[in-house]
């Protein structure tokens, strides 16, 4: 497809492309069944891939996911209108750029350098940390900051252990953790007996620096992050599934692989150990003034230098214009009616392969002209998650 043809998209859509779902299955735990996916299609990529656990939106990324991870396993697809086409939104960033992304993120990162995902576990993940950037340049990725938000709109039930452990205690000797993954193929290593295990609550939020261990609960959750996939997994045993020695070593170095002090220096272990870990990286919800009847924003991922997102409520009826100053990825949670151009609609129920009209990825231009968001019930709010990268100034920087 030609670069006109591109521009007729976005031009068509007001500078709003329509995206179709991305599904990303995992080989460990097990599907939490709420990502409102048909009950027969969770192992569409087949039994020897394991369930579909997570939806990536608005990615230009691949998932690091294994020897038969397809090549564009995770990353997004844009909607031709007229052809109903999938065409990769990567394709459409590298050759309109700042068109779409703004002068801002193309001059500084060159892409689109952030995405969001929704995950949806039974059991609660395994202990781990996500390379900072500074790890990760040197097995030729980039780092992975996160944040979390707990979304009521996909969450009827929470799973199996709604408990999220964050780091260490701070009286945690980081030697006994040294033999935590010393122990790693020899038998449970329990490192969780070290960590400080937190309840959820839904429509909160936490932020999560790359360096920190942490192993997230059985809740579905809505992450924005930074356009990596990489992960060390320290926790070899959980809830009873055994995680295999690959989990522990595929993101060092090969001449680092097993070496037990190279492993633990991936820990930032002045963060995972505050004192204050909740005070500083907890997140409720950030209101905005009302600036229109039948709107309410609130920032709900904010004070990072990464990555930020806010929840819209459309109130039932209400047509309101929604401007930002950056480009952006939206999901619709809740409700029906229309984003600028297009029909939207959360799903009910989706097959594998089918097309939704839950997700669209706005552009800076777009986004600060205004979208004009219509809620077509009498009854019921249009709830809309954004993802943004680090360039937009409206973003909180305290907590």
């Amino acid at each position: 497809m030609s670069n006109r043809n591109k521009r007729e998209i976005l031009a068509k859509g007001g500078g709003v492309l329509h995206l179709a779902p991305t599904w990303v299955p995992r080989s460990f735990n097990e599907p939490g069944h709420r990502l409102r996916l048909h009950p027969d299609d969770y192992f569409a990529f087949g039994m020897d891939r394991g369930g579909i656990c997570e939806r990536w939106l608005g990615s230009v990324t691949v998932a690091l996911n294994g020897p038969k991870t397809g090549p564009t396993e995770g990353m997004s697809f844009v909607l031709d209108p007229d052809s109903g086409e999938k065409i990769l939104l990567s394709e459409f960033i590298d050759e309109l750029g700042a068109e779409i992304i703004g002068d801002h993120l193309k001059d500084k990162y060159g892409t689109w350098p952030t995405f969001a995902k929704l995950y949806d576990y039974d059991r609660p993940l395994f202990h781990h940390l996500h390379l900072t950037e500074a790890n990760a340049l040197r097995i030729g990725k980039h780092g992975k900051p996160e944040a979390y938000y707990f979304p009521r709109q996909y969450n009827p039930t929470l799973g199996r252990f709604p408990v999220t452990y964050f780091g260490f205690d701070p009286s945690t000797d980081p030697e006994d953790i040294k033999e935590c993954i010393r122990n790693y193929a020899k038998a449970d290593n329990r490192i969780t007996d070290y960590s400080r295990g937190y309840r959820i609550q839904l429509g909160t939020g936490w932020y999560t620096p790359a360096g920190v261990i942490h192993a997230p609960a059985s809740v579905v959750t809505y992450e924005p992050q930074w356009n990596s996939d990489v992960n060390t997994i320290m926790e070899n045993v959980t809830m009873g599934e055994v995680n295999g020695d690959n989990l522990l070593n595929d993101c060092v170095p090969e001449n680092e692989k097993n070496n037990v002090d190279a492993l633990f220096a991936q820990i930032d272990w002045n963060e995972s150990t505050r004192s204050d870990y909740r005070a500083k990286y907890f997140r409720k919800p950030k209101k905005l003034a009302t600036s229109q009847e039948g709107l309410s924003e609130a920032w709900v991922a904010y004070a990072n230098e990464w990555i930020a997102a806010k929840e819209v409520t459309v109130a039932p009826g209400a047509d309101v214009t929604l401007t930002d100053k950056a480009c952006y990825c939206a999901l619709v949670v809740e409700g029906h009616g229309s984003i600028g151009a297009f029909a939207c609609e959360a799903p009910g129920l989706l097959r594998y392969g089918q097309n939704s009209g839950d997700e669209f990825f706005v552009s800076e231009a777009a986004a600060g002209k205004g979208i004009r968001i219509r809620n077509n019930s009498e009854y019921e709010d249009l709830v809309i998650l954004q993802n943004f990268a680090n360039n937009n100034p409206e973003v909180p920087n305290e907590v």
